[in-house]
């Protein structure tokens, strides 16, 4: 697959990924357990058809220390054991959240009610802005056509 534009030369794009960035520190610097953000982030990846955040995500989840079984089954994280009860609210507030134009009502009660059962205020915040956050990064890159594989871990830090 070739890029419609590479975004790593486009002084525009730079400028605005360089600010999102920023915007993503209250969300690492949050209690919101790093193992559930990078699940969303995959989570998100994989529903958007984003090739280049899946690569992204699941090798840095894996670098973090995550199970290559998690990684495998985030895809069909429902019919999996191995997810926790709060990583599943988390993951069911991701999908709702990603697919908001496939639900005329967006984030069902249930899954809000969910969620707020799991997870404080702050950690429900950083959920928040960490899924809108990964959907803009996941559009920029299906838009650009920006290839997948050659992604390593760290290599934006």
């Amino acid at each position: 697959m070739e890029p419609r534009i590479n975004l790593f030369e486009n002084d525009v794009i730079v400028k605005y990924v360089k600010r999102l960035g920023a915007a993503n520190r209250p969300i690492e610097e949050s209690s919101l357990p790093h193992a559930t953000q990078e699940l969303v982030k995959l989570r998100a990846s994989q529903i958007n058809g984003c090739g280049f955040c899946t690569d992204m995500h699941s090798k840095d989840a894996a670098h973090a220390g995550e199970t290559s079984v998690r990684l495998n089954l985030v895809a069909a994280w429902r019919e999996a054991n191995v997810f926790t009860e709060p990583e599943r609210a988390a993951l069911t507030l991701t999908e709702e959240g990603t697919r908001i134009a496939d639900a005329h009502h967006g984030v069902s009660d249930d899954t809000w009610a969910q969620v707020r059962k799991h997870y404080d205020d702050e950690q429900i915040g950083a959920l928040i802005a960490l899924i809108a956050a990964i959907n803009a990064y996941n559009r920029l890159n299906v838009i650009a056509r920006t290839p997948a594989g050659d992604y390593q871990p760290g290599m934006f830090d």
